[in-house]
């Protein structure tokens, strides 16, 4: 199976279904009623950059069970090419729950055990010719976690040759991981066959042990990447290369539901690169990006178009010049 066009963003890893309450600021014993959306970092992040105009692809997997069929039609649905998206029918699709306390609390509570189909790619699945001849390809931490998924990330990354834009999310996830020096070693192998690493602080201590943004960003590049973005949270942005320096404040947003702002920061991070903004420009969209999700209930589904983000994030540099 390959790619007749290559595409612009092939994302791998983490599919499924997020349970969402429709009442917020309670616990879950609580909630009466839920939204089904679809869930899963890799697969925000591939709807992200599809909703913004790029022709996306998910290489991940689903249970043969109804939840994996809505999976599958909803990424169809949300404008992300499923062709990579196989059924591994051993496991059950994943499905998460999550409990919503603004403005900064969303409790995630993940139901993959003993683990998921998108952890069951095999290195033979790999479509090691779409891999190649992406213009952008997009993995997460949680695909290392666990065999034969890390051997499939490993081979994909083999192919790929250290290609311009390939991009490492730094998604740490301790719960499905042994511990963290277990983490820090699959993440530091990876570092060496990407050209970009983003994550937040806490992501980035994993990978390198620093938390300090700018030492983390500078241990970044000098395991290989050619860009290092580190997330502050309420300090914004930080983007560092080997030439230059950027730090892009925060948006000022009423917090519906945090998650999927990082995925929507993603999706536009990758419009960013593809279409050769400058960096100050690339992380401030990103940032516009991510704001509109964590204003938003759902995250799939909520991810922005490209006039809405160009909204905010011209507002954002039209208020900053302006102080």
């Amino acid at each position: 199976m390959s790619s007749a066009q290559p595409l612009d963003v092939l994302a791998i890893g983490r599919c499924g279904v997020d349970i969402y309450p429709l009442q917020v600021g309670v616990g879950l014993e609580q909630v009466k009623t839920f939204g089904k959306f679809l869930g899963g970092s890799a697969a925000n992040v591939a709807v992200a950059a599809a909703r913004l105009g790029n022709n996306a692809a998910l290489i991940s997997g689903v249970g043969d069970d109804p939840f994996g069929a809505f999976v599958r039609a909803e990424l169809a649905r949300l404008g992300v090419d499923n062709r990579y998206v196989a059924t591994h029918g051993e496991y059950p699709t994943p499905v998460t729950f999550c409990e919503i306390f603004p403005p900064d609390n969303f409790p995630l509570y993940f139901y993959r055990k003993p683990s998921a189909p998108d952890l069951q790619i095999s290195p033979n699945e790999i479509d090691t010719d779409a891999v190649r001849s992406a213009r952008l390809y997009w993995s997460t931490v949680t695909g290392l976690s666990e065999e034969p998924s890390r051997s499939a990330h490993f081979a994909a990354w083999e192919a790929r040759a250290k290609k311009p834009f390939t991009v490492l999310d730094l998604d740490y996830r301790p719960m499905f991981w042994e511990s963290p020096a277990a983490a820090t070693e699959q993440v530091r192998r990876a570092l060496a066959h990407v050209t970009v690493a983003v994550g937040n602080r806490e992501e980035c201590e994993i990978a390198v042990g620093e938390s300090n943004p700018r030492k983390a960003a500078d241990a970044l590049l000098d395991l290989g990447v050619e860009l290092a973005i580190v997330k502050q949270g309420p300090r914004g942005v930080l983007g560092k290369t080997r030439h230059s320096s950027v730090t892009v404040p925060p948006n000022d947003v009423d917090v519906v539901n945090g998650l999927g702002a990082g995925d929507a920061f993603g999706g536009s991070l990758c419009h960013g690169l593809l279409h050769g903004w400058p960096l100050e420009k690339t992380l401030r969209y990103a940032n516009a990006a991510g704001a509109i999700v964590a204003s938003r209930l759902e995250c799939s589904t909520a991810m922005p178009t490209a006039a809405e983000v160009a909204a905010l994030a011209e507002q954002t540099a039209e208020e900053a010049v302006n102080v």
